[in-house]
């Protein structure tokens, strides 16, 4: 019998989910899946609150708790799933006052854990690497969820702030060795434009836009980015958490990757390439992603 079979009618379910962008974007697959196994469980996500909006109107989540052991104590769950990993969850799990306790057996520590969860490729009878929603589904299967496909990721947002066909251009990341020069994706910006597909940058509240003010730019919170990018014709963007949400409302995706492992963190569930430059994103021409948006372009016609 799974840890789902014997959970009680209407039980609380805490999960641990911290940051970060990306990584909460591709939790909702698996939040989902719980949802349509165990209608009757009430949800909760422990967030930060720089990142709660990725959870904010998803019908499969019913309350978004703050990110500590209190929060989650008082909320009086019956399962605490912690799907972060880190020794701040991890003392949230272990306080939560939960029955059942649950996170990845690969978490350097996992004394909080009575329910102890083994490596996605076990779970889902695979030798492959995993994207990274599989692995956050697969945490929910070992639960008792059935063995099933992985859907798209799962976000709600409000009108977006521009009007027409327009394309979404991210041109920022996390680190620099992630970030593709900035004069190129201007370069990119002007073919979509011959295009006829308005180019709208995408920058957060402390992002330098300098190299891109001669073009529109969208920035602040992620309620907007979220509503920018929920109609967008196509997404352009570096290896970064703005590519995950546009692959969320179904958005054909450019994303340069650098260092990081594309099957682990590509677009999930949307039409995309990927470009790949694991000697640097410097080595890729302004040409290779042209080229990248045109093979989308003609995905796109041949699917009108």
């Amino acid at each position: 019998m799974t840890v789902l079979d014997q959970l009680p009618q209407g039980s609380r379910a805490a999960i641990i989910r911290l940051r970060s962008l990306g990584d909460c974007v591709l939790t909702t697959p698996a939040l989902a899946l719980l949802k349509n196994a165990r209608p009757d469980l009430t949800v909760g996500v422990a967030v930060e609150q720089r990142f709660r909006a990725v959870f904010e109107g998803n019908p499969a989540i019913s309350q978004i708790l703050a990110p500590t052991w209190l929060a989650i104590r008082k909320w009086k769950p019956t399962l605490c799933v912690n799907l972060h990993g880190g020794t701040r969850s991890q003392w949230m799990t272990a306080l939560s006052g939960a029955k059942w306790r649950a996170g990845f057996a690969n978490h350097n520590t996992t004394l909080a854990y009575n329910i102890k969860i083994p490596r996605a490729q076990k779970i889902l009878g695979v030798q492959r690497t995993v994207h990274t929603a599989e692995h956050m589904a697969s945490a929910f299967i070992a639960l008792g969820v059935p063995l099933q496909d992985v859907p798209r990721a799962q976000l709600f947002a409000s009108e977006p702030p521009v009007a027409g066909r327009y394309a979404v251009i991210h041109p920022f990341a996390s680190a620099p060795d992630k970030q593709w020069r900035a004069d190129r994706f201007c370069e990119v910006a002007r073919y979509l434009d011959l295009w006829n597909i308005k180019p709208v940058f995408l920058a957060g509240p402390k992002d330098d836009f300098a190299p891109f003010k001669s073009h529109q730019i969208v920035r602040g919170s992620l309620d907007a980015a979220k509503a920018l990018l929920s109609k967008a014709a196509v997404f352009v963007g570096n290896d970064s958490g703005p590519a995950h949400v546009a692959a969320a409302f179904g958005v054909p995706s450019v994303v340069l990757f650098g260092p990081s492992n594309h099957t682990i963190w590509g677009p999930w569930q949307t039409e995309s390439e990927i470009v790949v430059a694991p000697e640097g994103l410097h080595q890729v021409s302004v040409s290779r992603v042209i080229a990248a948006l045109e093979r989308l372009r003609m995905f796109e016609e041949a699917h009108a």
